[in-house]
């Protein structure tokens, strides 16, 4: 029996894909760098070993599954081609994968972990199925029916794969040290389009996502009345946001979500018409409203009088909508956004951008721009973002308690590299204050 071995067992992808093996009955182990990250818990739980990184973790028996973060100098992947075994890169055995079921990938720019992840939940309610969602949970089923999957437009991985059925949540310029600009991205997703196999579900509301030409039915979802799916007489109240939906201009059902946000209605929206395409029953797609989230998706907790939120937000529409979402459920609370940029390429290309989305805030706190290994600083730094900003400062891991004097607000903490240390770092403050 072969064993998979994962080079970068830590990353949220890979982590995901290595419990789905598990869980269906395969041998799994995996390395990584010492450094604690917030997906190999789950991993541990599962007896599922991490090595440490070292050419000698490479045996003869082994299956390799390289994450796409590491190129091809890393040692263990010279070791895996020097002794020829069965070698393949993160996407390319997603691909291979999920052939064996009915495959359902959730893309677009924004929205994809929170879409697939509910999407997964209201699917269980009635099949039996496997699931592969960004935030480094994944879970498998032999028998399963579904196949739930995040798939990523970076570097055109997205292209390795040819699903069933597609969700697209929306088409936006991201990625900049890859994509030249927001036509690259377009025909990205043009070309994703056509390796779909039986329909796709995209956001009528969306311009781009309206161009698509594909060689399946299309179906629209959204707020203007020119989409299949419709959501009418959206109410926001303590218990979430509830919303009227119409198929095609005629009522269809009422039904509850536990999130706040235009952003979430429309993922909501895309999980419902794909439930109803499939033949779920409404009762069953209504149990959307018990969704738990995902990590690192506006999770909450209340410390003291102030209410934390960690928040996955890099790009300014994201921080766009996850400032929206305090906002509609917190109505008369003070908004604290507290920004690590990710990435030098995407902070100089969105400077302005970032400035004009942080700015929803009442206060704003930025982090050092947290970089990539795969780009060169140039001569960016966060003062320049902190320059186009009014009501800004910059924020030190080590003085953090700056921040309590912010009684009775919600302190958001964003970005995509590891503010959560800052929202740790804070955390442990207060108890020693």
């Amino acid at each position: 029996m072969t064993t998979y071995h994962f080079i970068g067992i830590k990353g949220t992808g890979m982590s995901a894909l290595a419990q789905i093996l598990n869980d269906s009955g395969e041998k799994v182990q995996g390395s990584d760098v010492e450094k604690v990250f917030f997906t190999q818990e789950v991993l541990e739980e599962k007896n599922i070993p991490i090595l440490p990184f070292s050419k000698n973790n490479i045996e003869e028996g082994l299956t390799i599954i390289a994450g796409n973060a590491f190129s091809d100098d890393h040692e263990e992947i010279i070791e895996a081609k020097r002794q020829g075994l069965p070698f393949f890169r993160y996407h390319e055995f997603l691909g291979e994968w999920l052939k064996q079921y009915t495959s359902i990938a959730v893309t677009g720019a924004h929205g994809k972990t929170s879409t697939t992840g509910l999407l997964a939940h209201v699917l269980n309610q009635t099949f039996s199925i496997s699931y592969l969602i960004g935030d480094g949970t994944g879970m498998g089923h032999v028998d399963s029916s579904y196949f739930v999957f995040e798939a990523c437009e970076y570097r055109r991985h997205f292209l390795k794969y040819e699903p069933d059925y597609a969700i697209m949540t929306n088409i936006d310029f991201d990625h900049p040290d890859y994509f030249e600009n927001i036509d690259d991205v377009f025909q990205s997703f043009q070309e994703m389009s056509d390796r779909v196999k039986k329909g796709i579900i995209a956001c009528g509301d969306d311009e781009y996502l309206q161009r698509i030409q594909a060689k399946v039915p299309v179906m629209y979802y959204g707020f203007s009345d020119t989409n299949d799916f419709q959501a009418q007489n959206v109410f926001e109240s303590d218990g979430g946001t509830t919303f009227d939906v119409f198929v095609r201009n005629t009522y269809y059902d009422t039904f509850t979500i536990p999130t706040y946000g235009n952003h979430s209605v429309l993922n909501a929206l895309a999980v419902i018409a794909i439930c109803h395409y499939e033949g779920m029953e409404a009762e069953d797609i209504k149990k959307i409203h018990s969704f738990k989230g995902v990590k690192r998706r506006f999770t909450e907790k209340v410390v003291g009088n102030q209410i934390l939120i960690d928040d996955y937000a890099h790009h300014p529409k994201e921080i766009e909508a996850t400032v929206d979402s305090a906002r509609k459920k917190y109505p008369s609370k003070s908004v604290i956004a507290i920004f690590q940029p990710h990435t030098f390429t995407r902070t100089k290309t969105f400077l302005q951008e970032f400035a004009e989305s942080l700015e929803l805030a009442d206060h704003i706190y930025l982090c050092d721009i947290f970089g990539s290994a795969r780009e060169s600083d140039g001569k960016l730094t966060i003062n320049d973002l902190k320059d186009l900003i009014d009501n800004c400062n910059i924020i030190d891991i080590d003085h953090t308690e700056v921040l309590k004097k912010h009684k009775d607000s919600v302190l958001i903490f964003m970005g995509a590299g590891d503010i959560p240390k800052f929202q740790q770092a804070y955390e442990n403050k207060l108890k020693n204050l």
